[in-house]
């Protein structure tokens, strides 16, 4: 009796694991297929990829220097 009540908890989770995983990948599959494939799913629905941007080193704040040291247990 204990492994009846054990299985369907189990099974339910899995129920609802699959359900979960499916709805992701209806969400989501088309740019998992696209990156599979090598292509870009953004190129093809007529948007740009993100730009990359580099900060430049001289507007970069220096890091601060001083270090503060805390006694030893």
């Amino acid at each position: 009796m204990t492994a009846a009540l054990g299985t369907l908890p189990f099974l339910a989770t899995l129920w609802l694991l699959v359900v979960l995983g499916a709805a992701i990948l209806e969400e989501s599959g088309a740019k998992i297929a696209a990156a599979l494939k090598g292509h870009s799913s953004a190129l093809r629905s007529g948007q740009l990829p993100p730009a990359r941007t580099r900060a430049r080193a001289w507007l970069r704040q220096p890091m601060m220097d001083h270090r503060t040291w805390r006694a030893a247990a």
